[in-house]
């Protein structure tokens, strides 16, 4: 999962759309409310912000490239990967430092989020960070990116997703089943009056993996 890097990617497709965007303006609405805030702790909390977006960003990069890697035997140093980088490219940043120290000391670690220093660092930031995406909500403003990155900030720090939901959508049009998190099998329920009894669940999940 890359959503900061798609996010940018399609940032520049819809700046793309100047025309569309203009004609746009003057139909489509957005918040009439103005949204009172103290310019210094904007300004802070954007610092925040942008450096855990930053963080994600390349967690997911790294993540791409380790999964990848994996895959097909490259055996990429991921520590390497990053000094290569601070030599000079266009990513080149004095992040990079610190994430080749976290695979210097880890070349395992699954995922740069749970390094030991960055963690602390984003969990220090978080805060922040929401009040910047909450505040470009409120307001109106895009913000794929920060957004994108808190996205998956959130969905790969919980055990359990609401993504689970998805099981219950599908056996409610579908008839697919379902499991649950307080017992073992797999379920099926009449949602309403208009669902039939699906029979054998058996036969639903032969040949699953």
């Amino acid at each position: 999962a890359a959503p900061t890097m798609a996010a940018a990617l399609d940032a520049r497709y819809i700046s793309g759309r100047k025309d569309e965007r203009v004609a746009a303006s003057k139909l489509l609405m957005g918040p009439s409310e103005t949204i009172p805030v103290d310019i210094d702790q904007v300004i802070e909390d954007l610092k925040a912000a942008m450096y855990a977006s930053k963080i994600c960003s390349y967690a997911q990069g790294m993540g791409v490239i380790k999964n990848m890697s994996n895959d097909y035997d490259w055996n990429v140093d991921l520590s390497k990967c990053a000094s290569v980088w601070r030599g000079g490219c266009i990513i080149r940043a004095g992040l990079l430092g610190k994430i080749q120290k976290a695979y210097e000391a880890n070349a395992e670690l699954p995922n740069l989020l749970v390094d030991p220093t960055f963690a602390a660092e984003i969990n220090e930031r978080q805060a922040a960070w929401r009040r910047i995406v909450t505040l470009c909500v409120a307001s109106g403003i895009g913000c794929p990116s920060l957004s994108g990155s808190l996205q998956y900030y959130d969905s790969y720090r919980r055990a359990r997703l609401p993504a689970n939901l998805v099981q219950a959508q599908r056996d409610f049009f579908g008839g697919h089943t379902y499991q649950r998190t307080d017992r073992e099998g797999i379920f099926h329920t009449a949602w309403t009056d208009a669902h039939k009894d699906i029979g054998d669940i058996a036969g639903r999940t032969a040949g699953e993996l």
